[in-house]
């Protein structure tokens, strides 16, 4: 039996509804089906669709490496360090994206912090397709790590705490009896880091620039199209929409697995 709600919150929900779903279903009916396999078969939208699909794997599977290990220390953190450690990993998911590229400018340009002591050694990061890949991450990580995190402090330690009395190392109990417990988390996380990454522009544009086929990602061939090809920006907008209306459904079914 589902519970009900107040006439008045299934209002708001309807306005609510309508603002997120309306401006996509406009966009929907605008583009050019009829001539969007003849738009994206172009060069550019080829290169960048080629670019966005690839950086977005390598960024998703960054945000796993990386973004477990944060997750796993930030659930363990007590005191203090809880409130700066989610500061930490959570910050670059508000950050307005432009502030984002300009932030990974200052550190890993050429003239960064970082980025001038690597450019001594011939390695240059801004402008190039690795600069992509972390813009991508940097602002999609949040996302598995606040899913994996807030799993993490559901889950009952009392399976871990065996596991160790029996004899397992911490890396055995991890791999083991951890992880499995945290599967559809992770699932679900990483899809919705994909699917921001997939979505990326203003860290990126910053950080790495606009260079067809090496930095120009889906996001930014929509921009540049939009002054010149409105039919060519909306058919790449509709592509974007339903790769990222595929990556939140992935989210939503294992959502449904994990409280089935």
């Amino acid at each position: 039996m589902t519970r009900p709600v107040p006439r008045w919150v299934g209002a708001l929900a309807v306005l609510g509804a309508l603002l997120m779903g309306l401006p996509l279903l406009g966009l929907l009916l605008r583009a050019p089906w009829p001539r969007v396999p003849a738009l994206l078969a172009s060069p550019a939208a080829l290169d960048a669709l080629g670019l966005s699909l690839r950086t977005c794997l390598a960024s998703t599977v960054l945000c796993l490496v990386l973004g477990l290990p944060v997750a796993l220390v930030l659930s363990r953190l007590r005191g203090r360090w809880v409130a700066l450690g989610r500061v930490v990993a959570t910050v670059p998911m508000v950050l307005p994206p432009v502030v984002a590229g300009l932030a990974l400018l200052v550190t890993l340009g050429r003239r960064g912090l970082i980025g001038q002591v690597l450019s001594l050694g011939g390695i240059e990061i801004g402008f190039t397709t690795a600069a992509v890949v972390i813009a991508q991450t940097f602002v999609a990580m949040p996302f598995l790590v606040v899913a994996v995190e807030g799993a993490l402090r559901s889950i009952d330690p009392d399976a871990e705490l065996v596991a160790a009395t029996l004899g397992a190392g911490p890396s055995r109990v991890l791999w083991q009896v951890t992880l499995p417990a945290l599967r559809p988390a992770i699932a679900s996380g990483a899809s919705l880091a994909a699917a921001r990454a997939l979505g990326e522009f203003g860290a990126t544009i910053t950080f790495a620039g606009s260079l067809q086929g090496t930095t120009r990602t889906l996001p930014l061939e929509i921009y540049l199209q939009r002054e010149v090809d409105t039919d060519t920006s909306l058919a790449l907008a509709a592509v974007l929409i339903g790769l990222a209306a595929l990556l939140v459904l992935a989210t939503t079914l294992v959502g449904r697995e994990r409280t089935a």
